[in-house]
């Protein structure tokens, strides 16, 4: 068995679906199911059932995944040591938001534990660029929120959060237990510059175009609120200060906590599977 191989298939039993993985893995399906194939005739067993409602593993597939995620582990460690003992082992991290989410917190432990040796260097981002610098080659990995263009990324879903409109606490909306997007219909808004991601733009502006204040940080969204009266969205998560309240929305999608990544190297893909577990935690 092949590393490259078993990367294969742990993409596809990750996703349950062979289209999904295929794009994870920025390869065609046809190849991927093949090797798949050629796996399953490797190991003498069926690793998957495939029908039209989906994929699943059978027993063989899943004990094949706990020992192929065993294996590719090792063999990214035994890369990262070897880049270790060479001087060379650094990862740079982008993030959007809130650094201090618990999941967030869980990671940068496990991340420690797993490689002491590596230097982590974090890029905090502004609100213009929800990839954090990952296009432009200033970060290795990104740990954000969706939704945006993904062309050329590997994304994978860590977590969804619930949205809702942040108002002045005065705002005579406020007091509602929930909200809908048209109840904001007629509001000012804060919003991104333009050249911002459209997709982002998009979600955060509730689907529609918005007049407000132009901002780029959390700190001057809270503010637009706060100095303007503006309405915006906030992840129900967080916390604004006592002079803002968010309210839930109940007609938008949850927002998605995502890490995503160009170059899929040792230490960006351990990262990515210390990311899932500790977002489950």
């Amino acid at each position: 068995m092949e590393l490259r191989t078993l990367r294969y298939f742990v993409a596809v039993a990750e996703e349950l679906h062979f289209g999904r993985a295929a794009v994870r893995l920025h390869m065609s399906q046809p190849p991927l199911s093949r090797a798949i194939k050629q796996l399953e005739a490797d190991v003498g067993a069926e690793l998957l059932l495939r029908s039209a409602a989906g994929v699943t593993l059978t027993p063989a597939g899943a004990a094949l995944l706990d020992e192929a995620r065993t294996l590719l582990d090792q063999a990214d460690r035994a890369r990262v040591r070897v880049a270790a003992a060479a001087g060379a082992a650094t990862l740079t991290v982008g993030i959007l938001g809130d650094g201090a989410d618990p999941g967030a917190t869980r990671l940068a432990d496990a991340y420690r534990r797993r490689h002491p040796d590596v230097e982590v260097r974090v890029r905090d981002a502004d609100l213009t660029d929800p990839t954090c610098g990952l296009r432009a080659g200033l970060v290795d990995v990104a740990l954000t929120r969706g939704p945006f263009d993904e062309t050329g990324l590997t994304v994978h879903r860590l977590r969804t959060d619930p949205v809702g409109a942040v108002l002045r606490a005065d705002d005579p909306l406020a007091g509602r237990d929930h909200l809908e997007l048209a109840d904001l219909a007629g509001r000012r808004w804060f919003r991104f510059p333009d050249g911002t991601d459209p997709l982002w733009q998009s979600y955060w502006h509730g689907g529609e175009p918005r007049e407000g204040p132009v901002v780029r940080a959390v700190q001057e969204c809270l503010q637009a609120v706060l100095w303007n009266g503006t309405v915006g969205l906030m992840p129900l998560g967080h916390r604004p200060p006592g002079e803002l309240v968010v309210v839930p929305l109940l007609d938008l999608a949850p927002n998605p906590v995502v890490v995503a990544w160009k170059a899929a190297t040792p230490l960006v893909r351990s990262f990515a599977r210390l990311a899932t577990a500790a977002y489950r935690g």
